[in-house]
């Protein structure tokens, strides 16, 4: 795929547990671009009454006014499938993010590849150290950024 040239879209996925039979997605956020233009966004999360972790609670407490809520976490995935069209799916992560949409069709692989990265723990650091981003908790805006930063290479 050519970042440059093509449409697809990055992803990060937050759910409640690793295996999703076990749990729920509790945040979705995406960009979905048209080589490095942004087309639109999709910014959606669980209230918190549904979020029984109060680590993970904590953990997607930032800027509550930036997305849309839903009591009904089966909502987030199924507006999220009619979002993707079809898309290539751009993941920050391959094991847990290809279980809770398993169900889409749609091309999956990382983004790392494509900034000449591999996944690990400390990834976003290393994005933000390598092409000189400020920290954010949007990680698909880092990755954008980084994608554009790239393609200035």
């Amino acid at each position: 795929m050519d970042l440059e040239k093509d449409k697809y879209i990055i992803v990060e996925l937050i759910p409640t547990h690793s295996k999703a039979d076990k749990g729920i997605i509790v945040q979705i956020s995406a960009l979905k671009l048209n080589g490095l233009k942004l087309i639109d966004r999709f910014d959606y999360r669980v209230n918190d009454n549904l979020i029984e972790n109060n680590g993970l609670k904590e953990m997607i407490s930032y800027d509550k006014n930036s997305f849309i809520y839903t009591d009904n976490p089966l909502e987030i995935l199924a507006k999220f499938k009619l979002w993707v069209e079809d898309y290539p799916l751009l993941l920050t992560e391959n094991t847990y993010t290809l279980d809770y949409l398993k169900n889409l069709d749609n091309k999956k692989e990382l983004i790392y590849p494509y900034l000449n990265m591999t996944h690990s723990y400390n990834v976003f650091n290393e994005i933000i150290d390598k092409y000189k981003l400020k920290p954010s908790n949007h990680l698909v805006d880092l990755l954008y950024e980084a994608v554009i930063y790239e393609s200035n290479k």
